[in-house]
């Protein structure tokens, strides 16, 4: 068993961010105030934390096989199933993908499926899958 992760970040409009996570990603909702909100993603717990100035920023970009990806950003690792699950949920709520689901390093150690996109307070997500998970850790 994987220890479950915390993370915490901000948004800037709860009411957003429970639709979104909740809705779109269909995430169980825990605790919360009127400040913050527990999430269960996947088994790892996410807070968002109503924090109006510190959204909507584009703090850079890593070049990753030939993509700019948004850094920072988090999500997790699916297996294939569930990601292809997820990707026609987030298409089907009208979400834009920053980088649509594709598979990178083809053929190569790492194989894996990708895909990025924002939620409404502009933090970037990237949720993946590998065939073979034994890769995730693979060097290339």
């Amino acid at each position: 068993m994987v220890n479950p992760f915390h993370l915490a970040f901000p948004v800037d409009d709860l009411a957003a961010a429970r639709k979104f996570y909740g809705t779109v990603l269909g995430c169980p909702e825990g605790r919360s105030t009127d400040t913050w909100i527990d999430f269960d993603l996947y088994g790892h717990q996410i807070v968002t934390h109503l924090i109006p100035d510190a959204c909507h920023r584009n703090e850079g970009k890593g070049a990753v096989d030939g993509h700019n990806v948004p850094i920072p950003h988090f999500g997790v690792v699916l297996d294939m199933d569930d990601w292809k699950i997820l990707a026609e949920r987030v298409r089907a709520h009208g979400v834009s993908f920053g980088m649509e689901p594709t598979i990178r390093f083809v053929g190569l150690p790492g194989e894996q499926a990708t895909m990025f996109f924002c939620d409404p307070a502009g933090n970037a997500l990237e949720f993946k899958a590998f065939a073979d998970m034994t890769q995730l850790f693979t060097k290339q």
